[in-house]
């Protein structure tokens, strides 16, 4: 700042509140005449505004401004030319970029920030919008560093951030404008072309002139014409790209019924015929506009988690150097082994470890988690996590693609972009309905050219528009695509393209216990040695075969140093692991897999016939475990847990979450032989899972889902992942799915119900070919609302969890 700043006032105030960011003062607070500031951020802000005689943004303002942190003002990297290229625009004498910010309360902020930015030498142009918290800057690289500009809004107590994600929203912005554009010139054209028309349907008597008729005739098809084309032309293009594909769909109807209406039209009012129809004509392409925008609107929420993951993620990363000191750096310059420092309200930028102490996240975005999760020194953050509370350092382990954020983002769009059995089975008769139609038309046109030539073409085309497939195709299709978005929003993703439909018939759900009914994140109990072997050894041992390993009871030895190294180490499914350590083959797990004894439940430490150590861990049940067993049950549906551990902590577990049935001890083999006997008695079985001896019964269950922090192996074998850690996500997936699944029979049931009615009295001259426009669009907008009633459910019981 150039302006000399008060000093800070030691004395004892009153407690009052900061002039410019309105926080509560501290007894220190900095005194200048008749105003308070909390800290020298704010009083160097409010200095600066009186200095520039913008003043009258205290009295505009309804909100104060946020709070100024001065040493949050290192904007060098923005500079950088990879940083430009990504998230910084090309315009005439410059460059533009739009940036976000939080601080922005009222239209008061967004005019200071107008003022202060114009004046800046070498900015173009600045505009700022307090509704959407965006800051559009147009400058001179010539004259002025764009980091400049950004130390002055951070000076302000407006902390800019790099809008991420900027390139797809734009497009999604532009596609929006276009369609609302015809959709307004389609609502215009429509609005007069009724007009006209309705002028010569009130001409009853036939006394209108000719020539005041053919007047009205060639101003409709004028007004017309930039709907047919212009509002009309996604419709026009699908039928062309259907045809070249040398298939018929819904476009080629819609289109072709468009294009029949006004070319007949055109043909009337040249030859002076009696009737024409320009009005069905723009009424179609109305109404059909709005039920393809609805459609998008369902998409567009289904689609809000992908488009809220692609945002997760900050532009830059608070680096630190060798020498203690930080540095701001693009995403892509980030390595493994990194040490990042995360503020306060800022997102992960990379996954990591947690250092130094433990701190909060909010990772709603990743698990559906609305609260947050507290870390403790050595725990995992997840990239697109906000840290709360207080700042943070991770060490980073994963980057760009390899990061939770990324793989969860291609889940969500996998998912969404599936295409069921139920999905291509209604296309194929839809398909296969509008070939039955055209040969429906086309008998229609013949018998009433026969028995009444004046009205053949107009029943036809009544005909044609009312018996659409639009309600039919949309029936499956936009149910599976919000259902798979309000899973999205709960921490559920589909990974299988069947996987909704099977999960809505599951009778019978089979728990796995460690890693599903526990939080898979066990700890040491007692260590018991034999021998000359003493405690720090055996744990050593055990770190040391357990290093890698992708099993939950891995875990608690994670924090123990091992100074050995094991080589050609081996895990044996449902018995334990071994490897050679110094010249010794040693073995952990069961009893009679390490050291020949009976098995007692514990982990036994032995070179495979002589024991050395007995180990016991503890685990703690999930989050919500009793609820979701309870939830299940309620459901009608029967619960058993099927665990390889051992009985007396299989049946603790079972005993505390209220399962009854419970087998103990099973193998990955018994699990699955498990699982088949209840499919060969007619159940329909969920497997429930996470660890790598899951991976074959959740391959084999009718339906699967793995926890998140699971093996990866499992997540690949199952058809759904589970990321939030709560297990009431498994009830509530499946009363999604069962909701789908009425919401698709109730859609299915009206769209047909509509043909059958509809198609017989349009055939019979009973419906107008504007009626029918009408009629076609209501049906559409009909099971497209009816689909988006999952998304408000969801959201409902997602407050009640």
């Amino acid at each position: 700042m150039d302006a000399a700043l008060p000093l800070r006032d030691t004395r004892t105030a009153d407690i009052g509140a900061c002039h410019h960011c309105g926080e509560t003062l501290a007894s220190d607070a900095i005194r200048d005449g008749d105003r308070s500031f909390c800290c020298n951020g704010c009083a160097a802000a409010s200095t600066w505004i009186r200095e520039a005689a913008l003043g009258d943004y205290y009295a505009l303002r309804t909100s104060p401004a946020g709070r100024v942190q001065v040493d949050a003002s290192d904007f060098g990297a923005w500079d950088r030319d990879v940083v430009l290229a990504e998230h910084a625009r090309v315009v005439p004498g410059g460059r533009e970029i739009t940036v976000l910010t939080d601080a922005m309360r009222c239209a008061a902020c967004a005019w200071l920030i107008d003022r202060a930015l114009r004046r800046h030498p070498g900015v173009l142009d600045a505009g700022a919008n307090a509704v959407t918290g965006r800051v559009v800057v147009a400058w001179d690289p010539q004259r002025v560093a764009l980091s400049t500009l950004m130390q002055r809004l951070a000076a302000l107590g407006y902390r800019p951030w790099l809008a991420t994600g900027d390139a797809r929203e734009q497009a999604q912005r532009r596609e929006r404008r276009r369609w609302l554009l015809r959709l307004g010139v389609a609502g215009l054209g429509a609005i007069q072309a009724m007009m006209f028309a309705e002028a010569l349907y009130l001409d009853t008597a036939q006394q209108m002139p000719v020539a005041t008729r053919d007047f009205f005739r060639w101003i409709t098809f004028l007004v017309s014409t930039p709907v047919v084309f212009y509002s009309g032309w996604p419709f026009l293009e699908g039928m062309w790209r259907e045809l070249r594909g040398r298939r018929v769909g819904m476009d080629t109807l819609i289109a072709g019924s468009t294009l029949l209406a006004y070319v007949a039209s055109l043909v009337e009012t040249l030859r002076g015929g009696a009737h024409v129809w320009y009005d069905a004509a723009v009424m179609f392409v109305l109404l059909l506009l709005v039920a393809r925008m609805f459609e998008q609107r369902a998409r567009g929420i289904a689609s809000a988690q992908v488009d809220a993951l692609a945002r997760a993620r900050p532009a830059l990363a608070l680096r630190e150097r060798k020498d203690g000191s930080t540095e701001q750096v693009p995403l892509g310059e980030i390595a493994i082994g990194d040490v990042l420092r995360v503020a306060a309200g800022e997102a992960v930028p990379a996954d990591g470890v947690l250092l130094d102490r433990a701190a909060s996240f909010d990772e709603a975005l990743i698990t559906g988690e609305s609260t947050p999760v507290r870390r403790e020194a050595g725990d995992a953050a997840l990239a697109g996590s906000v840290c709360r509370e207080h700042a943070a350092r991770l060490r980073v382990v994963r980057t760009g693609a390899d990061t939770r954020l990324s793989q969860l983002t291609r889940l969500v769009e996998q998912a969404q972009s599936a295409r069921p059995r139920l999905a291509r089975a209604a296309e194929r008769v839809a398909g296969g309905f509008v070939v039955a139609l055209l040969l429906c038309a086309v008998a229609t046109f013949a018998w009433w050219h026969v028995h009444e030539p004046a009205r053949a073409l107009e029943v036809t085309l009544a005909l044609l528009v009312v018996s659409c497939p639009c309600a039919l195709s949309l029936a499956i299709p936009t149910a599976l695509t919000t259902a798979h978005g309000a899973l999205a929003r709960i921490g559920v993703l589909g990974v299988r393209e069947d996987a909704l439909s099977t999960l809505a018939r599951v009778d019978r759900v089979v728990l796995d216990k460690t890693g599903t009914l526990s939080n898979g994140r066990p700890e040491l109990d007692s260590v018991a040695t034999f021998g000359n072997l003493d405690a720090i050894d055996a744990l050593s041992i055990a770190s040391a075969l357990e290093r890698g390993s992708a099993h939950p009871l891995a875990q608690a030895f994670a924090h123990i140093a091992a100074a050995r190294a094991a080589h050609g180490v081996q895990a044996v499914a449902g018995c334990g692991i071994e490897g050679d350590i110094e010249g010794v083959r040693w073995r952990l797990g069961r009893a009679d897999f390490a050291a020949r004894q009976a098995d007692d439940g514990a982990l036994w430490l032995g070179d495979g016939t002589r024991a050395f150590a007995r180990i016991t861990v503890r685990e703690t049940m999930r989050y919500g475990a009793r609820e979701a067993v309870a939830a299940l049950r309620e459901a009608g549906i029967a619960v058993e847990l099927c665990s390889g551990d051992a009985t007396e902590a299989v049946a603790s577990f079972a005993r505390q979450v209220g399962i009854d049935d419970v087998l103990a001890r099973q193998s990955p083999e018994q699990k699955l032989a498990r699982v088949r006997e209840a499919q060969a008695r007619g159940d329909v079985v969920a497997m429930v899972g996470d660890g790598i001896n899951d991976a074959p019964v959740l391959a084999g269950a009718n339906v699967s889902l793995a926890m998140a922090e699971g093996a990866a192996l499992a997540q690949r074998a199952a058809d759904l992942v589970v990321t939030s850690p709560s297990l009431l996500r498994v009830p509530q997936a499946i009363a999604v799915a069962r909701r789908t699944q009425r919401i698709i029979r109730q859609n299915l049931a009206w769209a047909l119900g509509y043909n059958v009615l509809a198609i017989p009295l349009a055939a019979t001259g009973h419906v107008t070919p504007w009626i029918a426009a009408l009629g076609m669009a209501g049906s559409s907008l009909l099971v497209t609302l009816n689909a988006l009633r999952l998304s408000r459910g969801q959201r409902n019981e997602r407050r009640a969890a």
